[in-house]
């Protein structure tokens, strides 16, 4: 899906996707942006190496693309799963002259086959929507060079309660965030936030949607999966005209951290934790973190109890954060559950030495076990805990999917996350390992 909603970057011939493809055919964008704003943010970017290597992440047609070629002198490597796009961005490169500068590569976006450090600058202009703003930052921090840069524009809300309907639209079609948000989601993936610009109103309209109606007014309805396109189409342009003060493009340019992490709380410096499953070895030192972050043993019994049932533990999501000198310092873990009868995981317990609490040593532990289940082909995930922190890894209610608890709990708190969005997603009844006694 792109930006907005519409699969421009997905791949398939059903109908509906056709009809898609179809009206934003030739469009000058395929989502809000312009060249001024693509200027714009070249210049955020910062100086860069005379002949900057870019990798345009979800490039479309191309337009960013062609700009960066030619105007920064850059050697673009232009991604995208939709080969026409590619087809179409290659004739121009070469009719420009550009040929010897753009490559253009049908993959996608977060599994990219280049070697680390690879690009001085990655760029994804109105294309992190289709992969998601923290799958994006975990999979393509690797491959920026020393000293590079990522830029990147994402829709994000811009008051603390929108508007009811335009609150349930996003929330089916992608669920935003804050900029505060965001931004420590950056930060807790390795970056620090060099600069966030939000996209004027005309980036929306001049050449996206006024375009796109225009198309629209003309096209046959009666084509095949037409009826459906129009539809989703209509009803993205009304809701911004009726609550585009809700929400926002807006561009982060981020660098990774080469030095350790600062705490933006106390300024103080942040180890850059490791990661590990649990080894037999680690278990005494798991149950003194748990004891030492807990007012009582029961999570360290629970995980102990957790450990001796082979229906829920599994190996390798019992995760471990350890300081420079090989000590375990936090922990996170990922156990069998189920949502009426379907196979999930729930996370948790989760504890941190305090001693080195607010390090990101938790943050560290938690991200490295969804990694390791999304990479075992795990989707569903619940945790239940505060609706302040786990957001960050993009934890949603559960409400929102159809899950419920079978206990009384604050709503916010019972929160959950699709490891593979392209997956259905379980409703019902969490059932949860014997261990947590519910």
């Amino acid at each position: 899906m792109n930006d907005t909603g519409t699969p421009d970057h997905v791949p398939g011939t059903d109908p509906v996707t056709e009809a898609f493809f179809t009206l934003h055919r030739d469009l000058p964008r395929q989502g809000p942006g312009s060249d001024a704003t693509t200027r714009r943010l070249l210049e955020m970017a910062g100086p860069l190496p005379e002949r900057p290597r870019v990798l345009d992440a979800g490039c479309g047609p191309g337009r960013s693309t062609l700009l960066l070629a030619e105007e920064a002198g850059a050697h673009v490597t232009a991604v995208d799963l939709h080969q026409p796009f590619l087809d179409g961005l290659a004739a121009e490169a070469a009719r420009r002259g550009l040929g010897g500068q753009v490559t253009v590569v049908n993959c996608s976006m977060d599994q990219l086959p280049f070697p680390d450090h690879s690009f001085d600058v990655i760029w994804a202009e109105g294309s992190v929507y289709t992969i998601g703003f923290d799958t994006a930052l975990r999979a393509w921090h690797r491959l920026l060079a020393p000293g590079g840069v990522l830029v990147a524009t994402e829709i994000e809300w811009t008051v603390p309660s929108p508007a009811a309907s335009a609150r349930a639209y996003w929330d089916a079609a992608y669920p935003l965030r804050t900029h505060a948000m965001n931004t420590d989601a950056a930060q807790a993936a390795g970056y620090r936030l060099s600069a966030h610009w939000p996209l004027p109103e005309t980036d929306w309209w001049d050449e996206y949607y006024s375009p796109l109606t225009q198309r629209i007014s003309r096209v046959d309805p009666r084509q095949p999966g037409m009826p459906e396109a129009l539809a989703a189409l209509q009803a993205e342009i009304a809701m911004r005209r009726e609550h585009g003060g809700d929400y926002q493009y807006a561009a982060y340019v981020l660098q990774p951290h080469d030095n350790p992490l600062v705490n933006s709380e106390n300024g103080t410096t942040m180890p850059t934790w490791t990661t590990r499953p649990e080894t037999t070895e680690d278990i005494p030192a798991i149950r003194a973190i748990n004891l030492a972050a807990f007012p009582t043993a029961m999570e360290a019994d629970i995980i102990d109890a957790l450990r001796a049932d082979p229906q829920a533990w599994i190996d390798g999501l019992s995760m471990i954060t350890t300081a420079p000198d090989g000590t375990p310092v936090g922990y996170a873990l990922l156990t069998r559950c189920h949502v009426d009868g379907t196979p999930a995981l729930t996370l948790g317990p989760c504890a941190v030495l305090p001693s080195v609490q607010r390090t990101g040593a938790g943050s560290a532990a938690i991200r490295a076990a969804l990694d390791t289940a999304r990479a075992m082909g795990e989707n569903l995930v619940l945790v239940l805990g505060h609706a302040s922190y786990y957001p960050r890894f993009g934890f949603t209610p559960a409400s929102r999917f159809g899950i419920r608890t079978p206990f009384e709990v604050p709503d916010e708190a019972m929160m959950a996350i699709a490891l593979d969005t392209t997956r259905p997603i379980p409703a019902g009844t969490i059932q949860y390992p014997a261990a947590f006694g519910v």
